[in-house]
């Protein structure tokens, strides 16, 4: 067992107790709120206690049970509420009385907090002050943490409201805050291990369309490379599949009307359906000046509808960031450039709404959600971004996140997630990682893929589970002389290099799973529920404006582009339905064997994987596929692999192996129920519903 898994391990028995409870109502089987995960962590000390933060008091319900069970029988073919959803008139039913709210606003008030708003059914009040005031108010203290490079804020001592108010609190958002990291994922070009070089897009260029740089042709017909280094052995020769552009020069990249047609929506539109009537969500950080004249510029390349005031619009529920550059400076232009071009893509015909946080704290975020469903402002909603996993976050940030969530989920709103783009993180399985706050009950899950072009049937592609690992087969090696120099080796056996990227996932350790996964392993949520191209390698461009100068960025991935792919296939489903279908997650595990296309192992395409044979002084020795990838395979059976062979350097990207998370029939821990395709999926979906 690694470290990683022995403190996982007890981290499961600090939570175990959790499990008493059901439903999304974990918390109240906490005896303490402070989180397991700091015992995890690095205590960097007091918080500075002039720093001033907001927080989100979420109120104790006045049958908080018969609310879930309500919330519940809307997804219930059998209740008569199906599909029936709440308003927030509906809603304030189960909320606190006036009073009690006023004497929570009173107590937060007395410790110098001040109030800045309460959601639309009462649910929730908002407040702003410092780390003072809040440890005031609920009799606590607060440390700064770090935990594998992240850092975040978290109470060490059990937190409750003083006085009487302190009995109507159920949970704080913004008490513990962990920092929101956007999960795009750029690829590197194999010939200098850097990312790809941007084109810069000219006003000619921009007429002319995509420049040829990029094909979807990631893999070409097998080939074979006998490999000599600088000594006389040893030798190698392998035989398989090639990483195209190792020989080409093009980009492994999807341009939009390749994607539409890999994913099978070329019918959905000739149909009629895009996606028109309904609103696409996006959550992001900070915003950007030029994202609007971007996507424009990118749509334009792609022949798609422009964005005008009739289809597009952004809001700023907390107002605008300090700083107009602030979603450049922290990486989120990328992320909005990637989530509203790509969301777009799939559904041409829909609205798109972005809400901006004038920040990155998880309150931020989570505030931006009530936003949301305060506001009705459309039936799905795409959240590219992750805190940290389960073994980290608390009983107050985690379950402050499901009800945030549950509110929309009881509204219609399907609010999806991206689940990462580390695999199990290193802490293997059965657990894994599940990432907070795509592990939520309420939340849909959406995990990645990888989509190459079939060697064997040309026009035609497969999909497999995103975990890409790779195996050096001949490189330079730095030899420790005075000087040092570089000897050209081949490497005897040949060198894993490791685990670069892939969907994210895993069984709660918090929250039991919910009554739609009673067929599923483990006792807790499963994720992802879902899953869409993330592989940046064979990922998408997108345009993005630097030193006011646009550019064509190639090689973008990362379960932030499934999750906007997937919010759009939902939108086209919405649209065919004519009503909001709510939750994605569980409507999708409700599917028949079939509504979506299943990720299996890719038995065709795996007879053409690389294959190899070492000479040195002791003989010959033969590596099969799976050979060459021992110590990555995890069983995992089926995996595709292609060679890419350049002067210097030789290597084995595998495809289809994302950590300990393996394919098999139905839902699995690597892609869920797996992927949307065009029609079937859509109209499975709806007659489902019906």
């Amino acid at each position: 067992m690694t470290l990683q898994q022995s403190l996982r391990a007890v981290a499961v028995t600090l939570l175990i107790a959790i499990f008493a409870g059901g439903g999304s109502s974990a918390y109240a089987q906490v005896a303490s709120n402070v989180p397991a995960g700091i015992q995890l962590s690095k205590d960097l000390g007091l918080a500075d206690p002039a720093a001033e933060i907001n927080i989100t008091v979420h109120l104790k319900l006045n049958d908080k049970a018969a609310f879930d069970k309500a919330v519940n029988a809307l997804y219930d073919h059998a209740s008569p509420t199906f599909h029936k959803w709440m308003t927030n008139a509906d809603l304030k039913k189960y909320a606190p009385t006036q009073a009690q709210q006023q004497i929570v606003r009173q107590e937060l008030q007395n410790h110098g907090l001040t109030i800045l708003s309460t959601d639309a059914a009462g649910f929730t009040i908002r407040a702003h002050g410092t780390i003072a005031n809040v440890e005031s108010a609920f009799h606590t203290e607060i440390h700064q943490f770090q935990h594998n490079g992240r850092s975040f804020r978290a109470n060490v001592k059990n937190a409750q409201l003083s006085g009487e108010a302190g009995r109507y609190v159920s949970t704080v958002a913004g008490l513990e805050s962990h920092q929101v990291r956007p999960l795009y994922v750029r690829a590197q070009d194999p010939k200098t291990q850097k990312p790809y070089a941007p084109v810069a897009l000219t006003k000619a260029a921009t007429a002319t369309g995509f420049p040829p740089v990029s094909s979807p042709e990631c893999l070409s017909a097998p080939q074979t490379y006998s490999l000599q280094g600088d000594s006389a052995l040893p030798t190698a020769v392998y035989t398989g599949t090639v990483f195209a552009p190792s020989v080409t020069n093009l980009i492994c990249d999807y341009l939009p009307s390749q994607l539409q047609n890999a994913l099978g929506l070329t019918d959905v539109y000739a149909a009629g359906l895009n996606g028109k009537g309904q609103t696409i969500v996006l959550v992001e950080a900070f915003g950007y000046p030029t994202l609007e004249k971007d996507a424009n510029a990118f749509f334009k390349l792609a022949g798609l509808p422009l964005l005008n005031k009739s289809n597009f619009s952004i809001v700023y529920p907390e107002g605008k960031p300090a700083s107009p550059n602030a979603g450049i400076l922290t990486g989120w232009n990328l992320e909005m450039a990637l989530d509203l071009q790509w969301s777009h893509t799939i559904a041409p015909g829909a609205k798109i709404v972005v809400v901006v946080a004038a920040g990155q704290d998880s309150e931020d975020f989570q505030n931006a959600i009530a936003y949301i469903a305060d506001n009705q402002l459309g039936n799905q909603a795409s959240n590219s971004y992750e805190e940290d996993t389960d073994i980290v976050a608390g009983p107050l940030e985690q379950t402050s996140w499901d009800e945030a969530i549950e509110v929309a989920t009881a509204k219609g709103i399907s609010v999806n997630f991206s689940t990462g783009d580390s695999g199990d993180e290193g802490l293997g399985t059965p657990v894994g990682a599940a990432g907070v706050p795509s592990v939520s009950p309420h939340a849909t899950a959406v995990g990645g893929t990888s989509i190459l072009n079939d060697v064997n049937n040309p026009g035609s592609t497969i999909t497999t589970a995103w975990g890409d690992q790779f195996v050096v087969l001949m490189d330079y090696l730095i030899v420790l002389s005075n000087p040092p120099s570089a000897a050209l080796t081949v490497w005897d056996p040949p060198l894993y290099a490791g685990f670069f990227g892939g969907g994210g996932g895993g069984e709660s350790i918090f929250f039991p799973k919910p009554s739609w996964q009673a067929s599923l392993p483990g006792k807790g949520r499963q994720t992802p529920d879902v899953s869409a191209l993330a592989d940046d390698i064979t990922g998408v461009p997108i345009v993005i404006t630097f030193d006011k100068q646009q550019y064509l960025e190639f090689g973008i991935g990362g379960t932030s582009l499934a999750s906007p792919i997937f919010t759009g296939f939902w939108a086209i489903a919405n649209e065919k339905a004519g009503w909001s279908l709510g939750q994605a997650a569980p409507a999708i595990a409700a599917l028949p064997y079939g509504g979506v296309q299943d990720v299996l192992s890719t038995t065709d395409q795996t007879r053409n994987n690389v294959t190899g044979a070492i000479t040195d002084e002791n003989g010959v020795t033969n590596y099969s596929a799976s050979e060459i990838f021992t110590g990555a395979l995890y069983g995992n059976k089926g995996f595709t692999s292609a060679m890419y062979s350049i002067p210097g350097t030789a290597a084995v990207y595998g495809f289809g192996l994302d950590s300990s998370f393996t394919v098999k029939k139905g839902w699995d821990n690597a892609t869920g129920w797996g992927t949307p395709y065009g029609l079937a999926f859509i109209d499975a979906v709806v007659a489902n519903a019906k």
